[in-house]
């Protein structure tokens, strides 16, 4: 049985850098949500008359959270017979929900190893500024209200590895 890796945290907290590092050492299979849906989702919202770089606003949650999160867990289902996956995704909500995991294994049919990355919010503010990403332009642009989103940032109520973020280049996990 393959394992999928499920890679969560905070937007700039070194998710994707991490991701990479750990898909590159398992020999696993990247599925990266901004990677399997961004141009899709651009499209999307460009024809219901919104912006396309818009991933903050109630109608973004409402209509795209949950068939993005759909499609990388479809990609990984197909991927998972035959070599291992990590999947790379913010999943806000579901690290508050103590039976994620099991309805992941249920939902893959593999072994599920969640990994929560994260560093201070001034690194992940620099971080957002530097990557000059015009979607990240209304969070940078209310910041504070922005990181009232995530709340605290806890790290997930189940067991994770959780990995230290504020050096993308070398991202350390406490396993």
């Amino acid at each position: 049985m393959h394992t999928s890796y499920i890679v969560c945290g905070s937007p700039g907290s070194g998710k994707s850098t991490y991701a990479r590092q750990l898909a590159a050492a398992r020999h696993a299979a990247l599925l990266d949500i901004d990677t399997v849906t961004e141009r899709l989702v651009r499209i999307a919202l460009v024809q219901s008359g919104r912006s396309q770089d818009d991933r903050d606003s109630g109608y973004f949650k409402r209509s795209f959270r949950e068939p993005v999160y759909e499609t990388l867990f479809d990609i990984a289902r197909e991927n998972l017979p035959f070599l291992d996956a990590v999947i790379v995704g913010p999943f806000t909500k579901e690290i508050k929900d103590p039976a994620w995991p099991s309805t992941l294994y249920q939902l893959l049919g593999s072994s599920i190893e969640v990994h929560y990355v994260q560093c201070a919010h001034e690194i992940r503010r620099r971080r957002l500024a530097l990557r000059g990403n015009a979607r990240d332009r209304a969070k940078l642009n209310d910041w504070e209200n922005y990181i009232q989103y995530y709340g605290d940032e806890s790290p997930p109520v189940f067991g994770h590895v959780l990995v230290d973020g504020s050096n993308p280049e070398g991202c350390k996990s406490n396993v």
